[in-house]
């Protein structure tokens, strides 16, 4: 069998409601170059097939910044790093209902709350709620969370309120984790995930590739994320803060990008996968080729120390390659 009946015999895998076994998956990454665009391509079948031509579009908000008390190495927000970001308390519900309401009318489906803590006090999640209450009474925009470790009264309240869909990244390979965070371990983020979905929240997990992983550990990676099939995946690509212990990090070669973004695809036909940090920046068409690789999702106008395309050329793009947002 030559490597493109290979790929197709996984795809007819896929598209007959199989899974791929994770020698599958490895053999799928590891592909010959002059392959790739057939293994784009075939990701990017299973994506229409499953989510028709629909690509979902978020904005976040990072409604607490900077002075974290986890160490991960790739974060600009850390206390432990100086990296000269501004630092911010959590903003007003009206402030941030001013902003859920540019989100909605910029096209946004869904509006993203984030936080740089550990976890939130007491008082800080009953601000949040409050937030929450306040988004949903007066914009009505899908909202989600990513508020760091959780208890399950605290996820259950969040269910309560509304909130559709809960992130919490794995960030990298359960080998590499300790490498990249010495203040929790990778049990630690299992657990969180394990609570929201049993308070029943929808699940948005992914990690960060180009932290100096090897391929196998994003394929590590990969298969973990599709252990626990969330409804939605988050892929960041580094971008090096100066400051942080990976300021120096290499950029991955696109191909390595398309690779992980297509193989995602076979292990999650079903999951929204969204490009997420670092698309403008490490991606000479901010996306374009992804969105025809696997990808059906995309985070728009910033993140969380970074700005990022304007929403009217991310639909605009969207748009050019014959998708909808």
């Amino acid at each position: 069998m030559n490597t493109l009946e290979f790929i197709k015999e996984c795809q007819e895998k896929v598209f007959s409601g199989n899974h791929i076994s994770s020698e599958d998956a490895k053999k799928l990454l590891d592909i010959p170059e002059e392959n790739l665009k057939d293994l784009a391509k075939c990701a990017n079948e299973i994506t229409r097939d499953f989510n028709g031509d629909k690509v979902d579009v978020e904005q976040l908000n990072n409604i607490k910044k900077n002075a974290c008390s986890e160490d991960c190495t790739f974060c600009g927000q850390s206390a432990f790093f100086d990296t000269g970001i501004e630092s911010y308390q959590l903003p007003t519900p009206e402030e941030v209902v001013i902003k859920a309401q540019k989100a909605k009318d910029e096209g946004a489906e869904s509006y993203c709350l984030v936080a740089a803590w550990r976890e939130p006090s007491p008082t800080n999640f009953q601000k949040v709620c409050k937030i929450i209450t306040e988004i949903n009474n007066k914009v009505g925009i899908s909202v989600e969370c990513s508020l760091g470790f959780l208890t399950l009264e605290q996820a259950k309240k969040l269910k309560e309120l509304r909130v559709k869909r809960y992130n919490h990244n794995l960030e990298t390979a359960k080998s590499k984790f300790s490498e990249i965070c010495t203040t929790h371990t990778y049990e630690d983020r299992l657990k969180t995930i394990r609570i929201a979905r049993e308070a029943g929240l929808e699940l948005c997990t992914g990690g960060i590739i180009g932290l100096g992983e090897t391929r196998e550990q994003r394929l590590e990676l990969a298969l973990e994320l599709a252990r626990l099939y969330p409804e939605e995946v988050t892929i960041n690509i580094l971008v090096p803060v100066p400051g942080t212990p990976l300021e120096l990090q290499v950029d991955l070669p696109n191909s390595e990008i398309v690779r992980m973004f297509s193989v995602i695809r076979f292990l999650l036909p079903e999951s929204v996968i969204k490009i997420s940090g670092g698309r403008e920046t490490n991606l000479d068409d901010s996306g374009e080729e992804l969105l025809q690789s696997g990808a059906n999702g995309i985070i728009t106008a910033g993140y969380l120390t970074m700005n990022g395309n304007e929403a009217e050329k991310d639909l605009k793009m969207i748009e050019r390659i014959g998708l909808k947002a």
